[in-house]
C-alpha cells in the first residue's frame, strides 16, 4: 500500500493496526494529499521522510503510541491540518525551546494545529507569532509545556480557539490576547498563570468561554466583561480573586455556565440574578459572599447545579427553591441559615445531591421525595434539627434535656412546671399590682405612643397584600416578619406565628405580655395584634434600617465607630431599664444583633421577646427548657438552664465583642482552643 505512488488519499483511521509506520512513506507516496492513521496502535517515531510528501493538505495521526522527537514539517507548505495529538511524543531534549513549532511557520495554509495531550516538556517560542494567518485552532493541552504565553501569541488574527490546559504554563495572561478579534474560545486552566485578568480581554466580543480555573489570577473582575454578551461558558474558580462581583456580569441572559468558586469575592447576591435565565451551572462556593438568597433567584428555572457552599449566606432558606424544577444537585453547607429546612424541597423529583450540614437550622428534617435518598451527612452539625425516621437525629416530640438522666427528666417534669406556673402567677399579681399604682416616668425614657389596639385578619391580610414574600422581612422557625400598611397610612411590621407547636403558642403569649407592659425609648413597642384559634400575630413598630446584624455584616452597610457606640448604650440603657426600672425584672434571654432593630434615626430598639422570663420581687434565678442561641448564652443557661439577669449582661458582652470584631460566636476562626470571649 505504501509503494502506491499515484495515490492521493488514505484513510485508515478507527482501526487496531499495530506497529511502526515506513521509514520510506514521504518518498514512496510523493503524490498523497491527505492521511489519515488516527485511532490506532501504530507505534515508533514519526518518519523524518514525511516532509518529502509535499502534496499533504491533511495528516492525522492523533490517538496513536508514537514516541520521539517531533519532526521538521516546514517543507509541506499545503498543509492545512495537522493532528498528532495524543501519542508520547517529545520535545528536542538539547533545547528547552519546542523547536518543531518554528519549522511550521513555512505551512502559510495551516488551519488546525493540535498536539495535545503529549510530552513535550518544552517552552513556546515566539516564532508561534508567524504562524498562518488563516490558523482558526491552536490545540496544545496537557503536554507539559512550561514558561509563558509569548506575547507574539497577538498576532494570529484569525486565531478562534486556544487550547493551552492542564500545562505548566507560568507568568501573565498576555493582553496582546485582545487583538485576536475573532477568538470564541480561551482555554487556559490548570496552568501556573498568575496577574490580572486582562482588560483587553473585553475587546473580544465574540468570545463564548474563558476557562481560567486553578491558576493564581488575583484582583477583580473585570467589570468590563459583564458587556461581553457572546458568554456562555465562564470558569474563573480556584484562583486568588476578591473584591466584589460586578453587578452587570450578573446579567448576561445567554450565559450557561458560571463558576466563581474558591476565591475571596464577597458581596451579597443582587436581585439582578434573575437575568441568569438559561443558566444550568452556578457554583460560588469557598468565597465570603452574605446576605439572603434574593427571591428572584426563583426565575433561573434552567438550573442543574446550584452550589453556594462555605461562605457567609444568612437567613432562611428560601421555600422558592423548591420552584426550581430542574435541580440535580443543591450545596447550601457551611454557610449561616437559619430556620427551616422548606418542605416545598421535598417536590424536586431530580435532586441527586443535597447539602445543608454546617449550618444553623432546626425544625423536622423532611423526609418525603428525594429526601428519602439522603444519607445523614447532608444534615449534620446545626442547631436543631430532628427526624422521626433518621436514628443520628433526636425525634422531634423531645428536647434535648430529655436526653439527660432519668433525675433531670423528672426534675423537669414534676418540679420545673409548678416552679414556673407560681412565677408565672406572681408575675401577672405584679402585674396587675404595678398598672394600678404605675407612676409616670420621664417622656424621654417612657412613652405610650400609639396605643395598643386590636386589627382585624382581613387588615392584616391586606396591608401586607396577602402576606406576599416580598413583604417579607425576616423568618425563623418561630414566626414570619411582614412590611405592612395599615388603613390609616401607618407602616408596621406585622409578625405572624408559625402555630405548629404548643411552644410557639405560649411564645406569642409571653411576648404579648411584655410588650403590652413595658415601654422605653430602646424597646420595640407594640401597637396591636390580631388572635385566634388559627392565627396569632403581634403587629409592632416598623424599624426602616433593619437589623444591626444586617449592617455588621451586609458589604453595602456600614457603621463607623461612634455609631457602634451609640448602639451599644442603646441596648445598655434596655437592659437597665428592664432589670431594674420597673417594679418586676424582665429578662430578654435571647440579646444578639439580629433582635437589634435600628429606626430612621439608627437608634437601637430591642426586640424579640419571645424567650423572656418575668420575675417577681425577690426572685434573682430561674430555670428553662428552651435553649437561645447557641454562642450568646451564658455557660449556666447552656448546661442548666439557669437564667439571670448576669446572663443578659454576659449575652450583651459577646455581642458588644462581636459589633467591634465583626465576627459572630461560632466564626470559622475559632476551635476548640479558641473562642470570641478567649
Amino acid at each position: 500500500m505504501f509503494n502506491i505512488s499515484t495515490i492521493k488519499m488514505m484513510e485508515l483511521s478507527t482501526n487496531q493496526f499495530s506497529g511502526h509506520l515506513a521509514s520510506t512513506i514521504g518518498l514512496s507516496l510523493p503524490n498523497l494529499e491527505e492521511l489519515y492513521l488516527g485511532d490506532n496502535r501504530f507505534t515508533g517515531v514519526i518518519p523524518s521522510s514525511i516532509n518529502n510528501a509535499s502534496k499533504l493538505t491533511i495528516l492525522s495521526m492523533s490517538t496513536n503510541s508514537l514516541t520521539g522527537t517531533i519532526p521538521d514539517f516546514g517543507n509541506l507548505r499545503l498543509l492545512q491540518y495537522l493532528l498528532i495529538g495524543e501519542n508520547n511524543l517529545t520535545g528536542e531534549s538539547s533545547s528547552p525551546q519546542l523547536r518543531f513549532f518554528s519549522s511550521l511557520t513555512n505551512c502559510r495554509y495551516l488551519k488546525i494545529f493540535e498536539v495535545s495531550l503529549n510530552q513535550l516538556n518544552g517552552i513556546l517560542p515566539a516564532s508561534i507569532g508567524n504562524f498562518s494567518s488563516s490558523l482558526h485552532a491552536f490545540k496544545a493541552f496537557g503536554s507539559h509545556i512550561k514558561g509563558a504565553i509569548p506575547d507574539e501569541i497577538g498576532n494570529l488574527s484569525s486565531l478562534e480557539g486556544l487550547y493551552l490546559d492542564n500545562n505548566q504554563l507560568t507568568g501573565f495572561i498576555p493582553r496582546s490576547l485582545g487583538k485576536v478579534r475573532n477568538l470564541e474560545r480561551i482555554y487556559l486552566e490548570h496552568n501556573r498563570l498568575d496577574g490580572y485578568i486582562p482588560a483587553e480581554l473585553c475587546n473580544l466580543s465574540n468570545l463564548g468561554d474563558l476557562y481560567l480555573s486553578n491558576n493564581t489570577v488575583y484582583g477583580s473582575i473585570p467589570s468590563c466583561l459583564g458587556e461581553l454578551k457572546s458568554f456562555r461558558h465562564l470558569y474563573l474558580d480556584s484562583n486568588r480573586l476578591e473584591s466584589t462581583v460586578p453587578l452587570n456580569l450578573w446579567s448576561l441572559n445567554d450565559l450557561l455556565e458560571l463558576n466563581l468558586s474558591s476565591n475571596s469575592l464577597r458581596g451579597s447576591l443582587p436581585t439582578e440574578i434573575k437575568n441568569l435565565k438559561v443558566v444550568y451551572i452556578l457554583d460560588l462556593s469557598q468565597n465570603q459572599f452574605s446576605g439572603d438568597i434574593p427571591s428572584s433567584i426563583d426565575s433561573m428555572q434552567s438550573l442543574v447545579s446550584l452550589s453556594f457552599a462555605h461562605n457567609k449566606f444568612q437567613g432562611a432558606i428560601p421555600a422558592f427553591l423548591g420552584n426550581i424544577k430542574a435541580l440535580e444537585s443543591l450545596d447550601l453547607s457551611y454557610n449561616n441559615f437559619s430556620g427551616l429546612i422548606p418542605k416545598s424541597l421535598e417536590a424536586l423529583n431530580y435532586l441527586q445531591h443535597f447539602d445543608v450540614s454546617h449550618n444553623r437550622l432546626e425544625g423536622e428534617i423532611p423526609d418525603g421525595g428525594c429526601f428519602a435518598n439522603f444519607t445523614a451527612q447532608s444534615f449534620v452539625q446545626n442547631y436543631a434539627l430532628c427526624s422521626e425516621t433518621r436514628h443520628q437525629f433526636p425525634h422531634c416530640g423531645k428536647t434535648p434535656e430529655r436526653s439527660k438522666s432519668k433525675i433531670v427528666v423528672a426534675l423537669m417534669k414534676y418540679i420545673l412546671p409548678p416552679i414556673i406556673a407560681v412565677i408565672l402567677a406572681m408575675s401577672i399579681t405584679i402585674l396587675m399590682i404595678r398598672r394600678k399604682s404605675y407612676r409616670q416616668v420621664p417622656k424621654s425614657e417612657n412613652s405610650l405612643g400609639i396605643s395598643w389596639r386590636r386589627i382585624s385578619y382581613q387588615e392584616l391580610r391586606q396591608s401586607t397584600n396577602a402576606f406576599n414574600e416580598t413583604n417579607i422581612l425576616g423568618s425563623g422557625s418561630f414566626s414570619s416578619v411582614y412590611k405592612g400598611t395599615l388603613s390609616d397610612g401607618l407602616n408596621v411590621a406585622v409578625k405572624v406565628f408559625n402555630l405548629h407547636s404548643e411552644r410557639i403558642s405560649k411564645s406569642f403569649d409571653m411576648e404579648s405580655e411584655v410588650l403590652s407592659t413595658i415601654r422605653h425609648r430602646n424597646l420595640i413597642k407594640i401597637i396591636g395584634s390580631c388572635s385566634n384559634t388559627e392565627f396569632k400575630a403581634l403587629i409592632l413598630e416598623f424599624m426602616p434600617n433593619g437589623s444591626l446584624e444586617k449592617w455588621l455584616y451586609s458589604h453595602n452597610y456600614f457603621l463607623d465607630m461612634l455609631k457602634r457606640l451609640n448602639i451599644a448604650i442603646d441596648v445598655a440603657l434596655a437592659l437597665e431599664y428592664l432589670h431594674h426600672g420597673l417594679t418586676f425584672t424582665v429578662l430578654h434571654c435571647d440579646l444578639k444583633p439580629s433582635n437589634v432593630l435600628l429606626d430612621e434615626v439608627m437608634v437601637g430598639h430591642v426586640s424579640d421577646f419571645g424567650m423572656a422570663k418575668l420575675f417577681g420581687q425577690g426572685e434573682s434565678m430561674a430555670q428553662m427548657k428552651t435553649l437561645a442561641t447557641i454562642g450568646y448564652m451564658a455557660p449556666e443557661y447552656g448546661t442548666e438552664g439557669i437564667v439571670t439577669t448576669s446572663g443578659d449582661v454576659y449575652s450583651f458582652g459577646i455581642m458588644l465583642l462581636e459589633m467591634y470584631t465583626r465576627k459572630k460566636p461560632r466564626d470559622e476562626m475559632f476551635g476548640e482552643q479558641m473562642s470570641l470571649k478567649i
